[in-house]
């Protein structure tokens, strides 16, 4: 056989091996997320770098964050502008947060106060079990805390102008193990993480969520893709261990806290204009 010809006998074995893998990854068994009242429950409200990219907004080391449960007395965070992926943009507005923070507002996370916090920060809900309900045409995730609704409709593309809303248009597809979700068409009423990095309209998040530690563990591999806030994609990970028992409802109305102690709390957003 001449060189040529077993280079071309190879060229078409190696692209119908890949042709081959990519069917075979597509009709896998898909995970299941959902089982025997499976639920999941965040680990910490903030993500975890990943080695070698840009680092995930965090705090100004002159104002240590202190969680709740720690035995320290806790604290609002207040986010370190030095952080090189935000742009000018980005770092007026933390910069703004920050200031009502030092001024002594009680700036607490969007969904203590019971209000949409957009994609990812949706990852970030603590305390309370993320349900996922897994179904041919479309994948809802239910928080138990508000029972805040994701709607993921599986295998199509997404639409040519998406209105924009709190949580955007999301669709999926199984890759083997993994659920892949791809979110575009966000307003800009919420932020990117908990020290409220704000974002624009070109908000695109992809989300890769397995599980590992053989079962007990959920996982997202998450990128977050915004010029206008951040200088380069931001690759960032999350976990949320595994609990199983039936939802419970909770209620929770729009500008509610926890807020014993009558702090000046962020005003409830209001529309400048009826929507009908």
């Amino acid at each position: 056989m001449s060189n040529i010809a077993f280079k071309y006998l190879w060229g078409n074995v190696a692209a119908s091996a890949v042709f081959v893998g990519v069917a075979l990854a597509q009709n896998a068994t898909p995970p299941d997320f959902s089982a025997d009242n499976t639920g999941w429950v965040s680990i910490g409200t903030d993500y975890v770098a990943v080695p070698g990219g840009p680092k995930p907004v965090t705090f100004d080391p002159a104002h240590r964050y202190v969680p709740n449960g720690s035995g320290e007395q806790p604290t609002f965070r207040v986010a370190d502008l030095n952080n090189p992926n935000l742009t000018p943009f980005a770092k007026e507005g933390l910069k703004q947060a920050n200031d009502m923070v030092l001024k002594g507002f009680a700036m607490y996370a969007r969904e203590s106060r019971c209000w949409m916090t957009g994609v990812p920060t949706y990852l970030l809900n603590p305390a309370q079990p993320t349900f996922i309900l897994q179904q041919p045409k479309e994948i809802t995730m239910l928080w138990q805390m508000d029972q805040q609704v994701r709607h993921i409709y599986m295998n199509v593309p997404h639409s040519a102008n998406p209105k924009p809303s709190w949580y955007g248009e999301s669709v999926g597809h199984y890759e083997g193990d993994t659920l892949v979700v791809d979110t575009v068409g966000q307003n800009t009423k919420t932020f990117i993480d908990n020290y409220r990095t704000p974002h624009s309209d070109k908000l695109h998040v992809v989300e890769r969520f397995h599980v590992v530690e053989g079962g007990k563990t959920l996982q997202a591999d998450i990128t977050i893709e915004d010029p206008v806030a951040l200088a380069q994609p931001l690759h960032v990970m999350h976990q949320w261990r595994k609990v199983q028992g039936p939802m419970t409802e909770s209620r929770c109305a729009d500008g509610e806290s926890f807020n014993p102690f009558g702090q000046q709390a962020e005003p409830i957003p209001t529309a400048s204009k009826a929507d009908f």
